[in-house]
């Protein structure tokens, strides 16, 4: 009886080549998939109702500065926010409400535009411009273009909650501000 001896080397090798062909022709189809945009993992109808809460918010908090309204803004904050003046101090939200208390810096107008929303699963981006007018502690003229970045998070309960502000004034070429 006549036993063939089978090189296991060359069985795998005659086995694998075809595979080793397809997997860079699967990562080439694959690839512009994964490339694209992300939605946030959101459906349509998701983001439209997720766009329309963020702009209710983001009046809401316009409102708030404008009254001086602590228990809007306190209801707005989540309790680990943290913000960054225009000057670049880090503010908490007990800071933040402790300021509005007091009344001390005044807005008379507040004008949002530009305003982008973008959502990355339970949590939601917006970028706004604002041209704003008012006083500071110390009775200074604070009027002017801000632009700004505020972040939602969705929380446990359902809610939008701001966990993080940023403003920066828009500087004028050749001005002072």
């Amino acid at each position: 009886m006549f036993v063939a001896a089978i090189n296991p080397v060359k069985h795998v090798q005659r086995w694998m080549a075809p595979t080793l062909v397809l997997i860079p022709v699967f990562a080439a189809l694959t690839l512009p998939l994964s490339a694209q945009p992300q939605r946030g993992g959101m459906p349509r109808t998701q983001r439209h109702e997720g766009h329309h809460d963020i702009f209710q918010l983001e009046e809401a908090w316009r409102n708030a500065v404008l009254k001086g309204d602590v228990a809007a803004m306190d209801s707005l904050l989540s309790d680990d926010y943290i913000g960054i003046s225009t000057r670049g101090t880090l503010l908490t939200k007990e800071q933040t409400l402790a300021r509005l208390r007091s009344g001390r810096a005044h807005y008379t107008s507040l004008v949002l535009s530009d305003r982008k929303v973008r959502f990355y699963g339970t949590t939601a981006l917006v970028t706004s411009s604002a041209q704003a007018t008012g006083t500071n502690a110390d009775g200074e003229d604070i009027s002017g273009g801000f632009r700004y970045t505020r972040v939602y998070v969705r929380n446990a309960q359902g809610k939008w909650k701001i966990v993080s502000f940023e403003a920066s004034r828009i500087r004028v070429s050749g001005g002072q501000r």
